[in-house]
């Protein structure tokens, strides 16, 4: 009988897990006794604070230094742009100025023709310098006028003056030379003379007059 019941209580004994064993022993927790024992205790408002705090200085530091690239970037793409204008401007400016002496020819020969030649001729120059001219003032080349202006030194050089009573003093006479400018800025100043008013006998001229005041000493 005693071995029947050592039988029994053997197989019993056997059927229990080691986790069980533990349990009942008051030994090792159990899987979710240690997954519960595994998480963190939740933290204090004053630590979420402070991590708030941490990340809204991160987020500023990122935005602001993203601010700065994109203007650095802005920056460098109109300085790029500008460059870009400005080599572009110089390239044109060098072979418009290249192209003006051959402008000159053109206005030469049209203005003094030569009798033997015929005027078929100088209509195809008439017909090639329109289009030269139309080509340039495209790309920003505008004459200067002469034909009745008074003398501007930003816009004319002067070569002669000339004694015309029936013109207003410094009245422009005769163009020498065609003018230019490229876009608002003067490429080259028109060649030209003025008129001076007609003076009486006794009176003296500019120059005179400038010498004069040269010469009076200073009274102060």
């Amino acid at each position: 009988m005693e071995q029947e019941k050592e039988m029994l209580v053997k197989p019993q004994a056997e059927g229990v897990t080691e986790a069980e064993k533990n349990s009942l022993q008051g030994g090792a927790p159990t899987g979710l006794e240690a997954a519960a024992g595994g998480v963190a205790a939740p933290s204090t408002p004053a630590d979420m604070a402070a991590a708030y705090e941490e990340l809204q200085a991160e987020k500023k530091e990122l935005y602001d230094r993203l601010l700065r690239k994109q203007a650095e970037l802005e920056n460098l793409r109109r300085r790029t742009q500008r460059e870009k204008e400005e080599f572009r401007q110089h390239a044109t400016e060098e072979l418009i100025r290249a192209l003006l002496p051959t402008l000159d020819g053109f206005d030469r020969a049209l203005k003094h023709r030569n009798a033997g030649l015929s005027e078929s001729v100088y209509q195809g120059m008439e017909l090639i310098y329109r289009e030269l001219v139309g080509v340039l003032s495209r790309a920003g080349l505008v004459a200067i006028e002469t034909a009745g202006k008074l003398f501007d030194p930003h816009l004319h050089q002067a070569v002669e003056t000339v004694e015309a009573p029936d013109r207003r003093d410094q009245e422009i006479v005769e163009e020498l030379q065609r003018g230019y400018k490229l876009k608002h800025r003067l490429l080259r100043p028109a060649i030209v003379k003025v008129a001076l008013a007609a003076r009486d006998a006794g009176s003296p001229t500019r120059s005179e007059q400038a010498a004069k005041s040269e010469e009076m000493p200073d009274t102060d």
